[in-house]
């Protein structure tokens, strides 16, 4: 049997970024006792996860472990991944293919956290007292159409906060979802924050690394009486070379705590994709809903973007139950209810 880990890497319009990442995987592969290691893309940069399986493959994998190099589990985690891996399933029936798990909710994270809180002056060890209790860190994800996802980072922000001894940790997104960066610092400053620390959740540079830049000479401008530092981004930090590493084994020995392959979000979404959904219950109504937004929301990926136009396209007379449906909602639900359905539909004609 021969073994071959792909790592999934984001891709970023950012070359920097890019090559962050293959150098990245490089340096935990000189730790790793595989015999391939390869990296690839979800977007904007090849090799693509095909081609990634293709290399591995060609050198003679018999089996692959497809670990992705990502924060959280959002759309890309939980459905183009393994859409990606079905795929590579027909292509090379006799390859097995081991999926591995994002990094998650993870205690090592929150000492990379600590240790670029630290960098940045600001950490247990490096302020008085009176100075942390003025102090408030506010955590920086990327922003997603994901709500598990989004909300992950808050449960971060929070384990974060109970390692600490500032005042204040708060959240917020570069973008996609609400409260944004300059809604999160105006917070902070409501809070009573007289310095504020803006901590990337962001694993490598790139374009999101280099507007946070930018943001930050503005928001010292804006607000004159504040003082505001940016932190580091992830990066090269050991720990998150030992949690790459970590997830790495745990795919190639099959151990993944996390099966895609029975995931009914997964199932009611690839269900949602192929077009073969039938609304005869609510519940699934709103499960599909949900999905419709993702892959509407996530990224602009090619064949997301065709699904989407066969989708309108392929059937007006379901448009249209959308919107009966939507109508007895308000009589049949709750307020919640309401809002909830008010709010998919909103985002969907962002």
């Amino acid at each position: 049997m021969m073994n071959a880990v792909l790592f999934v890497g984001h891709g970023s319009k950012d070359a920097e970024g890019n090559e962050e990442v293959r150098e990245f995987v490089r340096s935990i592969a000189s730790k790793m006792d595989q015999p391939i290691v390869e990296t690839c893309f979800l977007e904007f940069e090849r090799p693509t996860i095909a081609q990634g399986i293709e290399q591995c493959v060609q050198q003679g994998a018999t089996q692959i472990a497809v670990v992705p190099i990502t924060l959280f589990s959002a759309g890309h985690a939980k459905i183009h991944i393994p859409a990606a891996i079905d795929e590579a399933k027909l292509r090379y029936p006799s390859v097995r293919f081991n999926y591995g798990r994002p990094i998650g909710v993870h205690e090592q994270v929150l000492d990379i956290l600590a240790s670029r809180l630290e960098a940045a002056g600001t950490g247990s060890g490096t302020a008085a007292e009176s100075e942390l209790e003025q102090t408030a860190v506010l955590v920086v994800g990327r922003g997603s159409s994901d709500a598990d996802a989004n909300s992950d980072l808050f449960k971060i922000s929070r384990l974060f906060w109970e390692k600490l001894k500032v005042k204040w940790v708060e959240t917020a997104f570069i973008g996609v979802t609400a409260p944004l960066v300059d809604e999160g610092i105006e917070r902070c400053i409501k809070l009573g924050a007289r310095k504020i620390v803006i901590l990337p959740y962001f694993l490598f540079t790139g374009v999101l690394m280099k507007r946070m830049e930018q943001m930050l000479l503005q928001f010292s401008e804006k607000y004159p009486e504040q003082q505001f530092i940016l932190a580091d981004y992830f990066g090269f930090h050991p720990n998150l070379q030992l949690i790459l590493r970590e997830r790495a084994l745990e795919a190639v020995q099959g151990e993944t705590k996390m099966n895609c392959d029975m995931c009914q979000y997964r199932l009611a979404a690839m269900e949602h994709i192929d077009h073969h959904h039938h609304h005869d219950d609510d519940d699934h109504h709103h499960h599909h809903h949900g999905h419709d937004h993702h892959h509407h929301h996530d990224h602009d990926h090619q064949h997301v973007h065709n699904h989407e136009h066969n989708h309108d396209h392929h059937d007006h007379k379901h448009e249209h139950d959308h919107d009966h449906d939507h109508d007895h909602h308000h009589h049949d639900h709750d307020d919640k209810q309401v809002v909830k359905s008010g709010k998919a539909s909103r985002s969907i004609g962002d």
